[in-house]
């Protein structure tokens, strides 16, 4: 089974999400943030993590791209849990096992759009406000070539070191 993990080209998503998720960190959708949100709640920085941000499981932070990998089934299962306490203890929820099945739902819908995808493709999100919701549009960006899996192992393609 495939999922996504945070993937940063630079350091944008430290300065433009209020909480950035941590490079190599399990990532779904997250829309599930924005269900009662309107053009009121759309300013600054919580419009970044509505438009294009995708919802890292552990630190519960936003990040712009992420890409396709293979995740275990522990891993899931360990996200799925994670994601169902995140539930009871910022939604509400009654127990962790009641969240449990939305938990699993979230990352099956994460999944779905990785399967049959390459290793490293990036994937983006994209989210606007309509008259029944929160509508959410996925890109798929292909890997061009072993620089990216370079890239998604190392998390930079500086061959310089940065001069302040």
């Amino acid at each position: 089974m495939m999922l996504a993990r945070a993937i940063h080209f630079d350091e944008s998503d430290m300065n433009v999400f209020h909480s950035p998720a941590r490079t190599g960190e399990w990532c779904i959708s997250g829309g599930f943030e924005f269900s009662n949100w309107s053009q009121a709640d759309l300013t600054g920085k919580a419009r970044q993590a509505f438009s294009n941000g995708w919802l890292g499981v552990e630190t519960f932070g936003r990040v712009t791209f992420v890409a396709a990998t293979q995740v275990e089934q522990a891993e899931f299962d360990a996200l799925k849990l994670a994601l169902a306490q995140h539930f009871v203890q910022m939604y509400g929820a009654p127990s962790v096992a009641a969240a449990s099945q939305v938990a699993k739902d979230e990352l099956r819908h994460m999944a779905e759009l990785c399967d049959g995808q390459d290793p490293n493709t990036l994937l983006t999100v994209t989210r606007e406000l309509t008259e029944t919701g929160v509508k959410e549009s996925f890109r798929m960006i292909e890997p061009r070539d072993a620089g990216l899996d370079q890239f998604a192992i190392h998390g930079s393609l500086d061959d310089e070191p940065h001069s302040h």
